[in-house]
């Protein structure tokens, strides 16, 4: 008799993933790591890395990050940590990390966490962290992107490849949480819910518990598919007007680095407004704090040029139109 069927859809989400990794690296036996929080999610993930990966000649292990937010976390971390142990994981951390305040609470915590993962994975040399989201996650990603009245990239999602050198991987982004869920409780898996992600102090949850119940009860069950769907039409379409705008930023690029002006005004506006950006990153502007206000302004010097003074945007650099040309300057 084979695993309950929710087991058999994760194990085999994990297969292709671990597959895909053998495929993109020389090394014979590579070291995945599975991130887990201790809730169902990342345990289920764990499990089913600690089953798959010697199968396919993969060493497994685990990292868990103790975000210091709650009383008693460190002595959790340790809990969860030796229970990844007894999946039969090795190596497996427990690391500690300080959160910062900057861009709010739920970002400080996501980039503290990056950041610590990065960390770990390059002290043990892993080429792959394996995350836990769902596609019920996805969801709520694109729904907090409509939300902000972000552009397309922010609607495509969580990527199932991301990181330097593709090293996080996200097995889970086409199965929902209740399948992943039920997988952990038909193993019998010891889980651990994090009370953040019930609490309404944090956008996430309420979208969660409030907005997206509200939004299955209007328009369906069907409404998380779809808004997953939509993440990846979305990706899809960035990454094609991505490349459209390096092209395009290439034959308007001088010398000098300046742009052509004739070039940019050719150009369809998402693609130019990309243009905009990445010239403006390469100056030194800041990617989390370059807004598409501050883009659209940037956009006007092209599209609706009467004499304007140079414009200051995050990080410092200046974009001044001169006889034709825009030059971002950096501080």
């Amino acid at each position: 008799m084979g695993p309950h069927p929710t087991v058999a859809a994760i194990r085999l989400a994990v297969r292709r993933v671990l597959h895909d990794v053998l495929t993109a690296t020389p090394d014979p036996r590579p070291l995945v790591l599975a991130a887990s929080s201790g809730g169902a999610d990342s345990m289920a993930l764990a499990a089913a890395l600690a089953f798959e990966a010697p199968r396919v000649g993969v060493r497994a292990g685990a990292v868990t990050v103790d975000h210091g937010l709650q009383d008693g976390s460190a002595v959790r971390a340790v809990e969860v940590a030796e229970r990844l142990r007894g999946l039969g994981l090795n190596p497996v951390e427990a690391v500690g990390i300080t959160v910062g305040r900057q861009g709010g609470p739920e970002a400080a915590a996501r980039d503290a966490r990056y950041a610590a993962l990065d960390a770990v994975a390059d002290r043990h040399g892993a080429v792959s962290v394996l995350l836990g989201h769902t596609r019920d996650d996805q969801a709520e990603t694109v729904l907090l992107g409509l939300a902000r009245g972000s552009g397309t990239r922010s609607l495509s999602g969580m990527a199932a490849v991301s990181g330097t050198n593709g090293r996080y991987r996200r097995p889970f982004l086409l199965l929902d949480r209740d399948t992943v869920r039920q997988g952990c409780l038909a193993q019998g898996i010891t889980v651990w819910e994090d009370p953040h992600n019930a609490d309404p102090a944090y956008t996430r949850s309420r979208v969660r518990h409030e907005a997206l119940p509200v939004l299955e009860k209007s328009l369906g069950k069907g409404v998380i598919e779809a808004l997953a769907r939509t993440a990846q039409l979305s990706r899809d379409d960035a990454d094609a007007l991505d490349q459209w705008a390096a092209d395009a930023e290439g034959e308007a690029a001088g010398e000098d680095g300046s742009l052509d002006v004739p070039r940019l005004y050719e150009l369809p506006p998402a693609v130019r407004r990309r243009v905009l950006r990445r010239a403006a990153i390469a100056a030194g502007s800041p990617p989390g704090f370059l807004f598409a206000r501050h883009i659209e302004e940037v956009d006007r010097l092209v599209t609706d040029w009467h004499g304007q003074k140079a414009l200051n945007l995050p990080g410092g650099v200046a974009v001044l139109r001169v006889n034709g040309r825009l030059f971002f300057s950096p501080s």
